[in-house]
């Protein structure tokens, strides 16, 4: 089976790298007076993972100029490759364990994540991530066009069966609109509601393996 994988919230808790990298674009928003000083708590932060950084500031500040919010998305952009390369990046516990158990077990597993180009580019070096993933694709290659649309042009290179993994409402529509079961991953950043309709739902991506089997048999 082709399982589609998200990334921030699915395989990689991104939070720890996405957190610092938005509050030091905060701040340059406040010092050039478009924004309120004020602070946010990650949990406040982590409802915006998962949107394309042009979905994020359009819901974010809509009134803001777009060349600030070009710049905000850059400049966050290059704070999490900064902490990335420092080490500051984690997947989930157990997900490299859990992903080569899916390959071990003759799945195709693809990433399909609403991020740069260089973003994914950095992630996939610094957690070899092809060591898993036949195929990492970010939202910037395809216009940050909807997850869906994106699917249906990278979709006719894997023939096969289909499983969407992801714990946002993008990744769920992928799976709706096409008629996939999807597998909704509760630990991630998805508000409440977001993983109705999975055909299941993970605490812990560690269960995923004995899930697929269940959902297979």
């Amino acid at each position: 089976m082709n399982l589609l994988f998200d990334y921030d919230g699915t395989v990689h808790d991104c939070i720890h790298i996405y957190a610092p990298a938005f509050r030091t674009a905060y701040e340059t928003l406040t010092r050039r007076g478009y924004a309120p000083t004020r602070s946010y708590t990650d949990g406040e932060i982590g409802r915006w993972l998962g949107y394309n950084p042009r979905e994020m500031w359009a819901q974010f500040q809509p009134d803001i100029p777009r060349e600030v919010k070009e710049e905000c998305e850059a400049l966050i952009g290059t704070e999490m490759l900064r902490l990335l390369a420092e080490g500051g990046a984690r997947l989930y516990p157990g997900a490299e364990g859990v992903l080569q158990t899916l390959k071990d077990a003759g799945h195709t597993l693809l990433l399909l994540s609403n991020c740069q180009s260089s973003y994914m580019r950095a992630h996939e070096q610094y957690f070899a991530l092809g060591r898993f993933f036949t195929a990492c694709y970010a939202a910037e290659d395809f216009s940050y066009h909807p997850k869906f649309e994106i699917f249906a042009e990278i979709r006719p290179n894997y023939p096969g069966e289909f499983a969407v993994i992801g714990d946002r409402a993008h990744d769920l529509e992928i799976a709706h609109r096409y008629g996939l079961p999807a597998i909704g991953a509760a630990y991630g950043y998805g508000a409440p509601g977001e993983l109705a309709g999975a055909a299941a739902v993970l605490s812990d991506i560690a269960d995923l393996p004995a899930l697929l089997l269940r959902l297979t048999i």
